[in-house]
């Protein structure tokens, strides 16, 4: 069956255990046929029970719509029913394909799952909601790419053992958060655990790879929220600080400063994340301005940079040991969501 009906307004399309044969023999093909953000239905052997899975939501990170279209074109029966939602078909579609983040002057869907569901990406998120409301799943995944290049890990607002489980599906790095910023991950507030899946670089096949095995793990269990049941033990980060640029800030990616940026940072600054970084080791370089083109904000709104970063000599240092990660080389991301995530080097928050 390849069933497609439209549901809320026309805001998204419906596939109901859709056959090989609508799929098209890539993922790029079938994106090409979707028409809008679309919700795929797959029966299960339990009906009784629904699992979801939200991927696309950026248009520019493909793992999980490459692992679920090849998960539909095997032709799995899951253990339980799935319900897939795919977001960001918008921009995903605007050529070349899967490089644009959101629409031009667009929102970030990511940041549009709470009021007042402004602009078409309100819409969206608040379409993608009903869905699940309506389907009442056990739990929810959100599949992304990472903004860089850097290790898998997970992202939740709620630390328990079914959190971690969901998370073991995938990695053993887990980011507690309390910030709220809007995203489907808030989700978990409904009481239903729910895990953002960051699978690793956008260009990575082993981030592909990591998107497919994990999705046959959710899929093919019966029991994915016993923590008795997990591959790995979960080392868990808690209440990491966001660093943000000023959006008129300037930001260079180069071995050595130009003189024309506010900030730069070397073309391999990818490599810190995930790893530790000491107070005598140069993140990049700062401009004139200073440390006044950042912020850094924690998940209880507090602001205080100086206690992340520092300058000597120009040159931008951590003002103490830090666990860094969500660096990207990516100059646009860099500016409209943030530069990097941190915490002590102990997981800890810094403040």
């Amino acid at each position: 069956m390849g069933i497609v009906t439209v549901s809320h307004s026309n805001v998204l399309d419906c596939l109901n255990n859709p056959s090989p044969r609508t799929l098209g023999r890539s993922p790029l093909e079938w994106l090409d046929r979707l028409r809008r953000p679309t919700v795929v239905r797959v029966a299960g052997r339990d009906r009784s029970r629904t699992r979801a899975m939200s991927t696309l939501l950026h248009g520019n990170e493909p793992s999980g719509l490459f692992a679920l279209h090849r998960w539909l074109l095997e032709q799995h029966t899951p253990e339980v029913n799935m319900v897939f939602l795919l977001g960001g078909v918008y921009p995903a579609k605007i050529p070349p394909m899967l490089s644009l983040r959101q629409l031009p002057d667009g929102l970030d869907l990511n940041r549009c799952f709470k009021e007042p569901f402004d602009g078409e990406e309100g819409a969206i998120a608040q379409a993608m909601l009903a869905e699940l409301r309506k389907a009442k799943p056990e739990c929810l995944l959100d599949v992304h790419n990472t903004s860089g290049t850097g290790p898998a890990f997970a992202v939740t607002i709620t630390n328990d053992a079914a959190h971690q489980a969901l998370t073991s599906l995938y990695t053993d790095r887990l980011i507690m958060t309390d910030l709220r910023l809007g995203a489907l991950m808030e989700y978990s507030e409904q009481e239903v655990p729910t895990v953002t899946i960051e699978c690793g670089g956008s260009q990575d096949e082993q981030a592909h790879q990591l998107a497919y095995e994990g999705l046959v793990r959710y899929t093919s269990r019966p029991d994915v929220l016993s923590l008795e049941k997990a591959e790995w033990d979960v080392a868990v980060l808690r209440n990491p600080i966001r660093v943000e640029l000023d959006p008129e800030a300037t930001i260079e990616y180069r071995l050595e400063p130009s003189g024309h940026a506010d900030l730069t940072f070397p073309p391999d600054i990818e490599h810190r994340n995930f790893g530790v970084v000491s107070p005598d080791e140069p993140l990049g370089w700062i401009g004139d301005k200073g440390l006044g083109i950042l912020t850094a904000i924690s998940h209880n709104r507090a602001e205080d940079v100086e206690q992340v970063l520092q300058v000597k000599d120009g040159q931008i240092y951590p003002a103490q040991d830090i666990k860094a990660f969500m660096i990207t080389t990516n100059p646009v991301i860099a500016k409209s969501d943030c530069l990097f995530y941190a915490v002590k080097a102990t997981g800890e928050p810094i403040f």
